[in-house]
């Protein structure tokens, strides 16, 4: 039979559950269509905001629709480029021009701090 923690590692594993539950991972799928300059540019755009303001919290998945295209019917893709943000829950959104980082932090529930 286990033994109860002690009153110190008690606290440790609940500081350790504290922080874990304010380090959100990020999934996120990028939808594109092939090499364009448009999907070039939505790609790189997500990937440096990734890097500045989720570095270590994210899961990005990029998808050309040119070699998928049965995701577009699946999760009801209209337009591209389309950022999808599966987690933390709300589930959200944006599509089009994601070069506007300060649109896409709010968009997404992102800190405007690099790490929060």
């Amino acid at each position: 039979m286990p033994q109860k923690p002690q009153p110190k590692e008690a606290k440790a594993a609940f500081e350790r559950a504290l922080r874990g539950s304010r380090e959100k991972v990020y999934h996120l799928r990028l939808y594109v269509t092939g090499a364009t300059p448009q999907s070039r540019r939505a790609t790189s755009e997500i990937k440096a905001m990734c890097k500045e303001y989720l570095e270590g919290r994210y899961d990005l998945k990029v998808i050309d629709l040119y070699q998928q295209p049965h995701l577009a019917a699946e999760d009801q893709i209209v337009a591209v480029p389309t950022l999808i943000k599966d987690l933390p829950l709300p589930t959200r959104r944006l599509v089009g021009d994601l070069s506007m980082t300060e649109r896409v932090l709010k968009g997404l529930d992102i800190s405007k701090a690099p790490g929060v």
